[in-house]
């Protein structure tokens, strides 16, 4: 039997577990599911752990595989999105509605993220889309996870469940939603769950010290979501914590529309703020 010499069968054996790690790492980005197409973009729908999952890729991924994940609504408004995607941004929904970013919720987006990052190499901090309700979803697995967020980008959102839908302050409230909060979080009473304090607007220490930047669209008549009891809250309590929050105010506007009619400023924030910062 023909022998080789010792050192080249090292490097050959070297370069072969190389090749194959490439190998595997490759294969582990590619999604399973349903393939469809969204604005353009390859979509794919699986699950993970039980749970609806989507994802839309980018053309070509941007270095360090940068990705935005969004608490609810997605495709409403998309603008953002498609600047993003066009830059080599992922962009993630996981379907968990009428959980409005409950302890439960949090437990899925856990096994979501670890899928995410572990399975298909997105970047190991995301920045996170809460769009109205979303912002329940958005902050309190921030708050969970800071050191996992790169930046939270929030529309409208809801900060303090007694605001909406718990209507307690300005806003109507919804009492549909107000009983799913009262099943989710297990409250006994009204009282027990307007007595709780952890809510995202009294649980800002975390992200403040992990620095994580934010940016709030608004509208500043907003009868659904008030934003002086979400927004605004969040903006004093972030500054007094030492943290960075950049606040566009839309004068005049009410729950809706949401986003701005030139996204830039929101796709900026995002691309300045993530791995990578989009294409070379």
């Amino acid at each position: 039997m023909r022998s080789f010499p010792r050192g080249l069968l090292l490097v050959a054996m070297v370069w072969g577990g190389f090749l194959a790690a490439v190998g595997r790492a490759e294969e582990a980005k590619g999604f399973p599911g349903t393939p469809s197409t969204w604005n353009g973009f390859a979509r794919y729908d699986f699950e993970v752990q039980g749970k609806p999952v989507l994802v839309v890729a980018p053309t070509t991924a941007a270095a360090g595989r940068p990705w935005v994940w969004h608490g609810e609504f997605f495709g409403h408004k998309p603008a953002p999105d498609i600047a993003l995607l066009k830059e080599g941004f992922h962009v993630v929904y996981l379907k968990v509605p009428d959980m409005l970013g409950s302890p439960k919720a949090v437990g899925h987006w856990n096994d979501c993220y670890a899928e995410m990052t572990t399975k298909y190499g997105l970047a190991p901090k995301v920045a996170l889309v809460g769009l109205s309700r979303g912002g329940l979803y958005c902050y309190n697995w921030a708050i969970a996870n800071p050191d996992k967020v790169a930046c939270i980008y929030a529309d409208a959102p809801v900060c303090d469940f007694k605001s909406w839908p718990g209507g307690k302050g300005k806003g109507p409230g919804s009492p549909r939603d107000w009983k799913l909060v009262l099943e989710q979080w297990g409250f006994r009473d009204d009282a027990e769950a307007v007595a709780y304090k952890g809510n995202p607007v009294d649980n800002l220490k975390p992200l403040a010290e992990a620095k994580v930047p934010l940016l709030h669209v608004f509208g500043d008549a907003d009868e659904v979501v008030p934003w002086e009891e979400n927004t605004g809250l969040v903006a004093e309590r972030y500054k007094a914590l030492g943290g960075s929050i950049e606040l566009i105010r839309k004068p005049g506007v009410k729950h809706h529309p949401h986003g701005l009619e030139d996204s830039t400023p929101i796709v900026e924030f995002i691309r300045k703020h993530s791995a990578g910062g989009g294409k070379d």
